[in-house]
């Protein structure tokens, strides 16, 4: 399995505009491409000297070809709707792979 990690640093004065749409419009169309099979978001707990809040967004992918797909088909589209926040964000992504999955029973 993989992970399409996305860290993205919102601008404090559009933070909660985007916050609503990442939860109610964002990570649900990216599920409802069939590409991955959840996602977690979480907030990093760093200040960053430019400001603004972090989050990493955490799309699990059951295999490379899933990805790959999603890039050719699907990345563009999901990417242009967030033009709206187009220069009050940084985006970063990065590609991991799910070496071991342990839980503490």
């Amino acid at each position: 399995m993989y992970i399409y990690n996305v860290t993205i640093n919102i601008e404090e004065s559009v933070h909660d505009k985007w916050l609503d749409w990442m939860k109610t419009e964002h990570i649900p169309d990216m599920l409802k491409t069939g590409k991955f099979t959840k996602a977690l978001m979480s907030r990093v707990l760093v200040e960053e000297e430019m400001g603004g809040i972090t989050y990493s967004v955490q799309f699990t992918v059951p295999d490379k070809k899933s990805l790959q797909s999603y890039y050719k088909e699907n990345a563009q589209d999901m990417r242009s709707k967030g033009k709206v926040f187009e220069g009050k964000m940084v985006v970063f992504r990065t590609e991991l792979e799910i070496i071991t999955e342990q839980e503490f029973n």
